[in-house]
């Protein structure tokens, strides 16, 4: 085989590749479907326990999978498989929803929206740490601007770091527990497919999640109001299901360290929404840290990929990789 063949040709990508392109708009996608998750769990608190909210949703949402995977005769993930869609399960069905809806009972939703500001930049390091991809130096740049304006927005607004209080822990902790989430399902989501990733790990938190939701209501009947129940059904439904499908067929496409810069462009959708839903007061420092991080955002987006791709020596099984990854993306 010749150094000219196509096999072995090296890429050259220009500043945004097809691949890419796509991934970030699947991955934006899921980012407006997740925009209202924190101002719907402000107002589902109002009325229902945190404890119900973050495992009865998972509760409804693994409904769903298990009917959809049963309909659509999907195989079984592997041995191995079963791990990692744990480790998926841990984080985005289990650790984030009641982490943040414990959060938000004592906080306000523009808060807790620009201190999550910090998952992509989160997620963008576990990525690295799992997957092995490389951005360049400016990509670093932009996404330790956004985590720093997003932690300097959240000590300010709790009045020092005296001050900080426990719901931006609960906070601090829903990110890791996401950006691990996130990463693992969308390396998995290249083997199984997005829909099915999140689905599994929804079946496979189903039995505790269907515990807890038993304390929950026996702890307090769910009594809440029309709108609140409302509230519910959005993150039952769309957060805790259909936006992940969008999501992780993002992350697959990849590269995912680019494409979890995204949802830094979530926050400031959030604030608009707990601005106009809730009728929440948008301090200058809330607008500040906002408009902060979307253009840190920005600037990750537009950076080059050259520092994520392989060395040359590996360039045509990383190329046969991406090339299965594809139309196993495709598989809804």
């Amino acid at each position: 085989m010749t150094q000219q063949s196509s096999a072995t040709q090296p890429l050259a990508p220009p500043l945004l590749l097809p691949d890419a392109a796509t991934g970030l708009r699947w991955g934006l996608l899921g980012v407006v479907a997740f925009s209202l998750t924190v101002p719907l769990t402000r107002v589902a608190v109002g009325g229902l326990s945190p404890l119900f909210i973050g495992s009865g949703r998972a509760v409804v949402a693994a409904l769903l999978a298990a009917a959809a995977l049963a309909l659509t005769r999907q195989r079984r993930p592997r041995r191995g498989q079963w791990v990692r869609v744990c480790v998926v399960s841990a984080g985005i069905v289990v650790g984030f929803p009641v982490l943040t809806s414990y959060a938000l009972t004592v906080t306000p939703a523009s808060h807790g929206a620009v201190v999550i500001a910090l998952l992509p930049a989160v997620t963008a390091v576990v990525v690295v740490v799992r997957t092995g991809e490389r951005p360049v130096p400016a990509f670093w740049r932009y996404s330790a601007a956004g985590a720093l304006a997003a932690v300097f927005f959240a000590v300010v607004g709790s009045g020092g770091p005296g001050a900080l209080h426990r719901a931006d822990l609960l906070l601090f902790a829903a990110v890791l527990a996401a950006a691990v989430g996130y990463a693992e399902g969308g390396l998995l989501a290249r083997d199984l497919g997005a829909w099915q990733t999140v689905s599994w790990a929804l079946v496979v938190a189903a039995p505790v999640m269907t515990v807890l939701t038993g304390f929950a209501v026996a702890a307090q009947t769910p009594t809440g109001s029309p709108a609140e129940w409302a509230a519910f059904g959005y993150l039952s439904v769309v957060s805790m299901f259909l936006g992940f499908f969008a999501w992780y067929r993002g992350l697959a496409i990849g590269p995912m360290a680019k494409v979890s810069q995204v949802q830094l462009v979530q926050p400031v959708l959030s604030i608009a929404w707990a601005a106009l839903l809730l009728d929440e007061h948008l301090a200058a420092t809330t607008v500040l840290g906002g408009l902060v991080v979307i253009g840190c955002a920005g600037g990750a987006v537009r950076t080059r990929i050259g520092g994520d791709q392989p060395p040359a020596s590996d360039q045509s099984s990383s190329r046969l990789v991406r090339s299965r990854a594809r139309r196993r993306s495709r598989r809804w």
